[in-house]
């Protein structure tokens, strides 16, 4: 599919950046910008706007960004550059909820009914509504306007459908860019690559030939001073809901007709809509609570969650997540997808992995000390990204027929000589400004995925299923494992 340009020559436009001064913001945001401009994928013509409550001059703010661009090392390696980047950016203090807008009609590329806006909120959920509101009423949305929603899409079903329709109030739906960073990374686009590209692999794509599905996303961080929201989330609803089952959804999805985007989410949502809910019935056999005691992490002695800063003693809020989802279609029937999610785990890896079946007979029986194995394929995406193609093959000598098993790795810094790994920011940025919402999240996939996730919370609070202790530096509870192995499978490590 040829996108156009952002901006026809010599058009004016304007990018603003709501709540500018956030992490968010400093460690992905501003750096994924100066990228683009880096590249010369931003256009002279496109005026890059912050805009924070704190009350900084503009060349305070600037200071702070440029203090930004240097949180990844070696990556600035222009300063005239650099320099430019920063002399494009202006920044207007507004208090978000109050009002104020006023400030930002007039600048160049904003407030004219001929310029392009786009408006990006790295804000609390709750005030998704209110901006685009306040947008609206100081004469700053237009025909061709655009905004970006940052996850989470509320806390709930219910608490989601109001902010949705809060913003479809002010901005039709194709204006709307509902952004999960986890779609921007290399290794989760090229699973399109990988199945449709390659005859190889779609024919045995189905429950005929796999066996399982493991999703697996470890981070070894904790809370990190932001227990008050993380409490207030969990596990399931920071990661599952938007991260977990987007990324299932590319998997599981049958062939779109196109890459028209409206072709991939069709497909995305059909699986979403094709998850079994999960119920008080059957929620304690399917899922695994989890929260973590202090324990070593990188190393180094951590705390427990509950006695993090700010930590409540009472809390039962889940860090670690495990569960099994079925798809009932006729694709998946019968093949268990399982995913596992926490904080303070083993290692920071996120992972997918298919596990084929076994071969129907084995010839090598007796001729190879370690058995005939399953083929495996494993997609890696953090810390490196990578493909493992598992495969059996004889082992080299006079020794007959002995095999073992060998992996085909294709790692994306080496055969494609990468030599910086993008921020997954940068291309959903540009993807943004171009207009194409391929990589973003429909309303009626967000729909979906809580309706499925408010299912499992709802079971969970009538068996009063709680979280279980495990170590800060392990993979979770026991019983983690016991949820694969009832079904004869193990978790890939």
């Amino acid at each position: 599919m040829t996108l156009p340009p952002i901006l026809a020559p010599g058009a004016r436009a304007g990018f603003v950046l709501f709540g500018a001064t956030g992490d968010l913001s400093r460690r992905m945001l501003w750096p994924s910008l100066w990228h683009l401009h880096q590249d010369g994928l931003l256009p002279p013509g496109l005026h890059l706007y912050g805009v924070a409550s704190r009350d900084l001059t503009r060349e305070a703010f600037q200071n702070l960004v440029a203090e930004a661009l240097q949180f990844r090392p070696g990556e600035v390696t222009s300063v005239d550059e650099m320099r430019a980047f920063i002399a494009r950016i202006d920044y207007r203090s507004i208090d978000l909820g109050k009002g104020g807008y006023d400030k930002l009609h007039g600048l160049p590329g904003l407030g004219s009914g001929d310029a392009f806006q786009a408006y990006y909120l790295s804000t609390p959920p709750a005030l998704y509504g209110p901006v685009c509101e306040s947008l609206q009423c100081a004469n700053l949305v237009h025909a061709n306007s655009r905004v970006v929603l940052e996850k989470p899409i509320g806390h709930s079903r219910e608490s989601g459908a109001v902010i949705n329709r809060a913003v479809a109030e002010v901005f039709e739906e194709d204006q709307v860019f509902r952004i999960d960073h986890y779609l921007g990374k290399e290794t989760v686009q090229n699973l399109l690559a990988l199945r449709f590209g390659n005859i190889l692999f779609e024919p045995l794509w189905n429950g005929q030939w796999v066996e399982h599905v493991q999703l697996t996303v470890g981070e070894t961080v904790g809370v990190e001073g932001r227990w008050g929201y993380y409490d207030d989330a969990g596990a399931l609803r920071d990661m599952v809901q938007n991260h977990m089952l987007q990324m299932l959804a590319l998997l599981a999805m049958d062939p779109p007709s196109s890459l028209d985007a409206a072709a991939v989410r069709n497909e995305k949502i059909k699986v979403l809509r094709s998850l079994r809910p999960i119920t008080a019935a059957n929620v304690v056999a399917n899922t695994v609570r989890g929260q973590y005691g202090a324990g070593i992490a990188n190393g180094a002695p951590v705390p427990g969650y509950l006695e993090e800063q700010g930590a409540r003693t009472d809390s039962g809020t889940e860090t670690f997540v495990a569960l099994r989802a079925d798809i009932d279609n006729w694709r998946w029937a019968g093949v268990p997808f399982y995913l596992r999610t926490g904080k303070r785990m083993a290692a920071r890896r996120t992972e997918i992995v298919i596990q084929f079946k076994p071969v129907p007979h084995d010839l090598f029986a007796g001729h190879s000390s370690g058995g005939l194995q399953a083929n495996r394929l494993v997609i890696g995406m953090q810390p490196n990204e990578h493909i493992t193609l598992e495969l059996m093959s004889k082992e080299p000598g006079l020794s007959g027929t002995a095999l073992r098993r060998v992996p085909l790795d294709l790692s994306l810094h080496e055969v494609f000589g990468v030599e910086r790994p993008r921020i997954a920011y940068e291309r959903l940025l540009l993807d943004f400004l171009r207009g194409d919402p391929t990589l973003f999240v429909r309303v009626d996939e967000v729909d979906a995925a809580w309706q499925y996730i408010d299912g499992i919370h709802a079971g969970w609070r009538a068996v009063n299923q709680r979280p279980q202790k495990y170590l800060a530096g392990s993979w979770g509870p026991t019983s983690a494992i016991a949820l694969a192995e009832r079904h004869g499978h193990s978790w890939y490590e």
